[in-house]
């Protein structure tokens, strides 16, 4: 087996760029197929055009300049040390991105990380049964609060967006890793009353507060 693979090796190094990064990829998938670990999303990382990624519209993430300029930085000196979280859409060619939006930005914007990357990115699939958009919506949540940081607004109207498709408030907070106030204090700034008319608050509680106390993040 180990004359094969180094024959396997030696072909695919006399390969045109495209074609050995299409070729590796395959044989990536192959391997995950089978792998103990295929049903980790990170047991396959595959490398793929940057201009078939695109972000998605609801991600509630905020990086301040600084941040961005760190992860610049950070991908410049140490490398693509984490692949972007994608889904595959329905066409096969394209896909959205979950988590790893300031990734895909970094890897597209930046000239000299573009041009050593070849104009490819780094990316995981996330799995078959996490493709509805609410599910899609709740994993890039729970990315990113992973890390901590979101704009307030967008989170709310994220929360807002799932009550509309009839999730409860259960559903919500187990979801995205909140507690139950913390869900009623997200629809209370988005201003829609009825949401959460039926609700009793024992304490007065002010959206202004939440937001200059959290500034952008919820904790």
């Amino acid at each position: 087996m180990k004359t094969q693979i180094l024959e396997l090796i030696k072909e695919l190094d006399s390969l045109q760029l495209d074609e050995k990064v299409n070729a590796i990829n395959e044989i990536k998938i192959a391997l995950h197929r089978i792998s103990p670990f295929k049903t980790e999303p990170v047991d396959c990382v595959l490398w793929v055009k940057n201009n078939t990624v695109h972000a998605n519209d609801y991600n509630p993430n905020s990086v301040a300049p600084p941040e961005m300029e760190l992860l610049r930085l950070s991908i410049s000196a140490d490398g693509y040390t984490q692949p972007i979280v994608s889904m595959l859409e329905e066409n096969g060619n394209t896909r959205e991105v979950i988590d790893g939006f300031h990734r895909n930005r970094v890897g597209k914007e930046c000239e000299d990380i573009q041009k050593r990357v070849h104009g490819y990115l780094p990316v995981v699939t996330i799995n078959e049964d996490r493709k509805d958009l609410n599910d899609r919506m709740a994993s890039t949540v729970r990315h990113n609060r992973a890390r901590g940081k979101h704009k307030i607004q967008a989170m709310s109207d994220m929360v807002l967006d799932l009550k509309k498709r009839n999730w409860s408030d259960e559903k919500i907070a187990k979801n995205l890793g909140m507690d139950a106030d913390e869900v009623l204090r997200l629809c209370q700034i988005g201003g829609i009353a009825e949401i959460f008319s039926d609700k009793d608050f024992s304490q007065a509680w002010e959206a202004e507060l939440y937001q200059n106390n959290n500034e952008e993040t919820i904790n």
